[in-house]
């Protein structure tokens, strides 16, 4: 494992093109009050996890609303924001149906994918999943189960990014991404937000158990979504206190390579066995708000990922290389024993 210290903590990111992006959100009550309308919704655990050296909390989101991991809160949450907005203009209308005639069109390497069809689904609307070749098949039928349409495109996931987007602009669909660009924030910023429902419910919990807030922070990271939303959140409730430590694959070093550079840039590498965070290019929205509040970033290699689920499993904690990565680089920090640790358990076993 690797692990840098971000040299732009609290001070201002020099990246100009970053101006105009928007913060991070810190509102959780406004996903919170809405979500808890969604008959699914309902606090995931923190579970107390011994064995790895320090004082170990993990926030288990292997059954957020039913759909495996902590990407329900975001798309979902974006669709029924839309929702509730038709539903103010047209008083009385069916919410079954409130999103009739619209199509929502994103790309997926996993769990983003079902909370867009799942979201959609809820309120009549339609979704158009792109996927590129690897994604196993069995995932596409959990889509189509879902009520989704699954469209092949690409070898890789930017390249089905690309013929989502592509189909937005031609057929008028609304691209419902999990990451930010230029000119593309505004939905991606709501659907952080999201994500804030999972970071408050785990400070209350961390609260009630330890009785005190966590030293340590570890936030895995594909485009950043999940680690800009949380770290902003911790960094409300409690300060400068905790060390964050946002944790990478290595041969997918989106975060790491823009904070190295001081400037938004892809990185380069080969394909990850944590699928779910192996993307080259970070949200922007997510880099504005790391580059504030991370304290240092990590990169974990494939091998390092494996190796930690068999430890999980044995503790009935059943994940993927994506799910554990923060536990991962735990293995690797040689934390004091009288640390506490906060890791993020985003998903449950890969399909």
């Amino acid at each position: 494992m690797q692990i840098e210290e971000n040299p732009w903590r609290g001070a201002e990111f020099p990246d100009a093109a970053l101006a105009d992006v928007l913060w991070p959100s810190t509102d959780a009550e406004a996903p919170r009050t809405l979500l808890a309308r969604c008959p699914a919704a309902g606090a995931t655990p923190l579970v107390p996890v011994e064995g790895f050296g320090p004082a170990l909390w993990v926030k288990d989101e292997r059954g957020r609303m039913d759909l495996g991991s902590f990407k329900a809160l975001g798309a979902a949450y974006v669709i029924a924001h839309e929702a509730q907005e038709a539903e103010h203009a047209s008083e009385g209308a069916d919410m079954t149906r409130i999103l009739e005639g619209r199509t929502y069109v994103t790309a997926s390497a996993g769990n983003h994918g079902l909370s867009v069809a799942a979201g959609a689904a809820i309120f009549g609307a339609r979704a158009v999943i792109y996927l590129a070749d690897p994604v196993p098949e069995s995932f596409a039928d959990r889509l189509r189960a879902r009520g989704a349409e699954v469209v092949r495109a690409g070898a890789h996931y930017e390249a089905s990014m690309e013929a989502a987007h592509e189909a937005a602009e031609d057929n008028g669909w609304t691209l419902l991404s999990d990451s930010s660009w230029p000119g593309y924030t505004a939905l991606p910023h709501r659907l952080m937000e999201g994500y804030l429902v999972m970071a408050a419910e785990a400070a209350e919990q961390m609260e009630e158990q330890a009785g005190a807030p966590p030293t340590h922070i570890l936030l895995q990271a594909g485009v950043g979504g999940l680690a800009g939303a949380c770290a902003a959140h911790f960094r409300k409730v409690w300060g400068d206190a905790p060390r964050i430590v946002v944790v990478e694959p290595e041969a997918a070093p989106a975060l790491w390579t823009a904070i190295e550079a001081g400037r938004f840039v892809e990185a380069e590498g080969p394909v990850s066995n944590m699928g779910r965070l192996d993307c080259k290019a970070a949200s922007l929205i997510a880099l504005k708000g790391l580059a504030r509040d991370a304290d240092a970033f990590a990169l974990v290699t494939d091998e390092e990922a494996s190796a930690v689920l068999p430890e999980l499993s044995a503790l009935g904690l059943d994940t993927s290389p994506s799910g554990g990565a923060g536990i991962a680089a735990l293995c690797h920090m040689g934390l004091p024993e009288d640390a506490r640790v906060l890791c993020i358990l985003s998903e449950g076993p890969a399909e």
